[in-house]
């Protein structure tokens, strides 16, 4: 799927091919065309946020009773309702404000996805290491976004065929099986240091973080050096014009 919209003053391409695309996109314009007006994009942003504090705290909470994990999955749904309905909301009625929109969603983005991860370590699920490389490599794989998005002019929402909708969803699934199988995260020792099952769970999706980001950057490295390459030495074309 290929949306535009303006940006610095250009038209950038915004590019989502997720699995769930199609069908989430179909679902958040009829939920935007029923939304009061007194609604707006901002209150959106907002309850996005707030979702992400509902699944911190569930997460912090998940070490007196696991059962609270089931209030950070309803805080994920919270923040997805919030942060996928907020630009859907301004394209249906056509109230865009890209520099600005742009602007406010992922900054809060960074916000909203370093206190889950942060919140998640500090649960019994995974160990905080384990959830500080899920969080590098999810702040790597944006960065290199907004960079692209800034030099070439295309915002791209999903990695191969997942997007933050399937993140959310993978995160739901893995609350749900910490949930009704506690005893499978299990500690035991490699190279030196303890691990629990669910934090190789968490260094793998960190693994294919970094594996996308530096594939990502080798790839566009050479499409970069194409599009600019290195300039030849005037003095050099100018002796060898003279001979």
């Amino acid at each position: 799927m290929v949306e535009f919209y303006r940006m610095n003053h250009r038209v950038a391409i915004r590019i989502q091919k997720s699995i769930l695309h199609k069908a989430e996109k179909k679902l958040l314009v009829r939920i935007a065309e029923r939304l009061p007006e007194r609604i707006k994009s901002d209150h959106l942003t907002a309850i996005g946020l707030a979702g992400a504090i509902i699944s911190a705290t569930g997460y912090v909470l998940a070490n007196r009773d696991i059962a609270f994990l089931w209030v950070s999955s309803f805080g994920l749904l919270i923040n997805w309702f919030g942060d996928s309905l907020d630009g859907t909301l301004a394209r249906v009625r056509n109230t865009q404000r890209p520099i600005y929109g742009f602007f406010v969603d992922h900054c809060i983005d960074g916000i909203t996805i370093t206190v889950m991860c942060i919140a998640a370590g500090l649960s019994p699920l995974i160990s905080l290491y384990a959830a500080l490389l899920v969080l590098a490599g999810y702040l790597l794989l944006s960065i290199f976004t907004y960079i692209n998005t800034y030099l070439r002019g295309e915002f791209k929402l999903t990695f191969g065929m997942f997007g933050p909708t399937e993140f959310r969803i993978i995160v739901i699934l893995i609350n749900t099986l910490f949930i009704y199988f506690p005893v499978k995260n299990q500690a035991f020792d490699l190279l030196g240091r303890t691990f629990k099952t669910f934090d190789i769970i968490g260094i793998v999706i960190a693994l294919i973080l970094f594996i996308i980001y530096l594939a990502g950057f080798f790839s566009d490295r050479k499409k970069y050096n194409r599009m600019d390459p290195l300039p030849s030495f005037r003095g050099s074309n100018s002796k060898k014009q003279g001979q």
